[in-house]
């Protein structure tokens, strides 16, 4: 509002921040130079109060927090941290170049020379708008608290009216009027309105206690809401005394996160002018308190552009939101010339023909010379040192990968199908190793077994005594600690007191995680087939996690909606990636391990940068929580699927849904891209295997500044022209998916007798 506009005005002016001062009032559209004519509230009045004469002298504390941050502003510095369920912002006072940057806690360095006018921490970005979070902390309170939960209270005293019960109906019938008789480019755009209004006008009515009126309120409108809300409107149906709000999640996450709208300019002047002609003050405070309409200059979007990119618990992504830069680009290979040769020529010497062996020399040469231009700098995040077994496997993939087959339209992979028979203890995790020697099974008894799927049986290391008598200097030596007396096909691991929803193994297979409703991860040798260490961070059921592609890192998303990233060596977590308004469903790593990306029950997708631990996009579109998730192997691209049965095409870079793959009829547990990226497989509970044309699907991308800037997307009609095939299995829903080094793909999942 303007009192808090002109009192971060007028404090930006004592701290003679000029520059920052000018660029707020553009944006404001503050031009005129009135910052001693408006009275200010006490809040605001409070804020300019803690900058005093002492601005220049570093952090001036204006209020303490309950929790574990206070809020500190001067000439020098601003730190602040939010913690209620949907938000995970931090803002600052921009600098000359449009981006505040705050130091965090977490970055290895104290202070770094600042890019714009302060000496910051150079690990946290920041845009200009989010300078008004701060200010609009201020306005309502004096002060930021963070806490773990907000006081809910507080957060429904909001609901505090003094509107007539009885013109409520009245209020939105009147409205709903005006959007139908809007011209069609408007409409499409206005029509968002219904449902984030709809749901705050029916708990103000019961939060008032106004019980028959919001009854009668639901039952006219609740079927006027697009489909894909039924299942929060049937939990919001039960809400119908003041008493049942307190304890609800999905209510205080629908009222502490301002539900995001994307608007042009024009159709948003129509609306501002009708509800004031109209004098319609319920809905506007509505519009101004509950809702973030993020405005965009340009032509209204039509109905299907909007459908795409709507459904999520918190309507779409702000703009500014998916505007950080990403990394998305691979690291740089290691070379290993000398152990390539020696294998290479025992592999030729026996058909006499070297001459094969140079292409592929410089086939690897070029992947590892050429530095990806999008790539993150080598040592952006510490990663673990490859040791001699290591350099020896990634000579046994490149050799594999010389042998690999093309796939295309018209060259499709071969499918092996895996079905777990009489699987009674029920099957809830798959997962197979890289170099498809081992396949593991996570089951709602709480046991996790693994298979050998090539003729080398399981073995365990001998005991410590039969050790001792080993000859440590002899060339097997390693053949030698294994016992062939435990040799055996499968291994039951038993250790978690809750079915079992995760498993994955380290791409070196001597380690396997697994995580379960108990609320641990618990880390198992391969070599000993015993639990080496149970992590506990999650207080509720965690649903998945995963190994980073180099090993030692894995992250965890549970019920309690944040996911953690570990390190195998430490009891604690790295660091916890809060910001999801619902469980985290699903997780999966970046190939080049810089960045996790999360799925939700709260329908979208969210992207984290490892280092920093902010969020750098997050994507929506989804009509049901995300269950599975594939990067593309060049790092560019991110498929996921939901319980829509909907497979969306992500630009990591630009952020941008770019595909829709329309055809199952089910959940999609299953994605996978094919090793050199030509194909993506879908695996679903429709009891289907689908392949699509990656490459088709990602050629002429429309994505110039227009679309980045607006949204704008234009996705095809038809996406049955990607489809390549669709495999039936008799009745086993697909839980997993996986191409080996040749790209034959594996399928996994339980046969069901319905």
């Amino acid at each position: 509002d303007r009192q808090t506009l002109v009192a971060v005005l007028q404090f930006l002016r004592r701290s003679n921040l000029r520059e920052s001062e000018e660029i707020l009032r553009r944006e404001a559209r503050l031009l005129g130079d009135d910052l001693g004519t408006t009275a200010l509230s006490p809040a605001s009045a409070g804020l300019l109060a803690g900058s005093g004469s002492d601005a220049d002298s570093g952090e001036a504390l204006l209020g303490r927090g309950t929790g574990a941050a206070a809020v500190a502003i001067g000439g020098n510095a601003a730190t602040v941290a939010t913690s209620s369920p949907g938000v995970a912002a931090v803002a600052a006072v921009p600098p000359v170049k449009g981006e505040a940057r705050v130091r965090c806690g977490v970055c290895p360095s104290s202070r770094r020379e600042a890019r714009g006018l302060w000496p910051l921490c150079a690990c946290w970005p920041f845009q200009t708008e989010q300078l008004l979070l701060l200010a609009g902390a201020f306005a309502v309170g004096g002060a930021v608290a963070v806490e773990d939960q907000p006081d809910v209270s507080a957060v429904l005293s909001a609901y505090n009216q003094q509107g007539d019960p009885t013109l409520y109906e009245e209020y939105y019938s009147g409205l709903k009027h005006f959007i139908e008789c809007s011209l069609d480019c408007h409409r499409a755009e206005l029509s968002q309105l219904f449902y984030p209004l709809f749901v705050h006008m029916y708990l103000e009515l019961v939060y008032n206690q106004h019980e028959s009126e919001a009854k009668s309120f639901f039952e006219r409108f609740h079927g006027d809401q697009e489909c894909y809300y039924q299942d929060d409107l049937r939990v919001l149906s039960s809400l119908t005394k003041k008493e049942h709000m307190k304890g609800n999640e999905t209510m205080l996450d629908f009222r502490t996160s301002k539900f995001v709208l994307r608007i042009s300019r024009d159709s948003y002047q129509l609306l501002k002018r009708h509800l004031q002609e109209k004098q319609n003050n319920q809905i506007w405070n509505i519009v101004q308190e509950h809702l973030y309409i993020d405005i965009f200059d340009g032509m209204p979007r039509s109905k299907q552009q909007i459908d795409a990119m709507v459904g999520s618990l918190a309507g779409e992504a702000k703009r500014e939101a998916n505007k950080a830069k990403v990394f998305f680009g691979l690291l740089k290979e290691p070379e290993f010339d000398v152990p390539l040769d020696d294998e290479d020529e025992e592999g030729e010497n026996e058909e006499g023909k070297p001459k094969k062996k140079k292409p592929k020399k410089d086939n690897v040469g070029s992947k590892s010379k050429k530095q990806d231009p999008n790539a993150p700098p080598q040592n952006r995040i510490p990663l673990p040192e490859l040791k001699d077994s290591d350099k020896l496997d990634k000579v046994m993939n490149m050799k594999e990968a010389a042998r690999r087959v093309r796939l295309g339209p018209e060259c499709l992979p071969s499918i092996c199908f895996y079905t777990f028979l009489n699987a009674y203890q029920g099957l809830t995790a798959v997962d197979i190793t890289d170099d498809s020697s081992m396949i593991v099974g996570g089951f709602a008894d709480s046991t996790v077994r693994v298979w050998s799927v090539t003729p080398k049986k399981l073995r365990s290391v001998k005991t410590a005594a039969d050790l001792s008598l080993i000859d440590k200097e002899s060339d097997d030596v390693l053949e030698r600690i294994m016992d062939e007396k435990t040799a055996s096909e499968l291994k039951i691991l038993y250790g978690h007191s809750g079915p079992v929803y995760g498993t994955s193994f380290s791409p070196d297979r001597n380690y396997l995680l697994s995580c379960s409703e108990d609320g641990t991860v618990r880390l198992w040798s391969l070599q000993t087939f015993t639990c080496l260490v149970g992590y506990k961070g999650h207080n509720y059921p965690v649903w998945d996690t995963q190994f980073s592609p180099y090993g030692y890192y894995f992250v965890s998303g549970g019920h309690d909606r944040v996911a953690r990233l570990w390190a195998t060596d430490h009891y604690q977590p790295l660091r916890i990636f809060a910001g999801h308004l619902a469980d985290v469903t699903c997780t999966r790593f970046h190939p080049n391990s810089n960045y996790i990306a999360t799925g939700s029950a709260d329908r979208t997708i969210r992207l984290w940068d490892v280092l920093t631990g902010n969020c750098v996009r997050i994507f929506t579109g989804h009509k049901g929580p995300i269950h599975s998730l594939a990067f593309s192997p060049n790092g560019r691209f991110l498929a996921t699927g939901a319980t829509d049965g909907r497979v969306l095409l992500w630009d990591i870079g630009h952020g941008l849904m770019v595909g829709e793959l329309k055809g199952h009829t089910d959940t999609i547990y299953a994605l996978r891209f094919s090793r050199d990226g030509e194909i993506l497989a879908s695996g679903s509970m429709d009891n289907t295997v689908r392949l699509w044309d990656a490459v088709k699907a990602f050629e002429d991308l429309e994505t110039d500044d227009f679309t980045t800037a607006t949204g704008h997307i234009n996705l095809p009609e038809n996406s049955q022209d990607l489809l390549l095939g669709t495999y039936m299995t008799k009745s086993t829903p697909v839980v997993h998916l996986h191409f080996t080094r040749r790209n034959l793909l594996l399928a996994a999942g339980a046969y069901s007798s319905q």
